[in-house]
């Protein structure tokens, strides 16, 4: 199949985008493990899931999730 320069330029552009997609989902998981031991600190030093959902503005389900991961 002929592809003009506008479609070759398309699927650059596509690439382009999957790569950085990737690169965004490995950073996702990145912060997640350090979100999850920053909060892992702060329960070993005595604070509860409730506590911690309090100060951050999100549900300690939200919370009890965020440290499953």
């Amino acid at each position: 199949m002929e592809r003009s320069q506008s479609q070759d330029r398309t699927l650059e552009r596509i690439k382009e985008v999957r790569a950085q997609a990737l690169e965004h989902a490995r950073q996702a998981r990145r912060l997640a493990i350090e979100r999850r031991n920053l909060m892992q600190e702060l329960i070993d030093g005595g604070w509860s899931q409730a506590d911690i959902a309090r100060e951050i503005g999100v549900t300690r389900q939200a919370i009890q999730k965020m440290m499953s991961l």
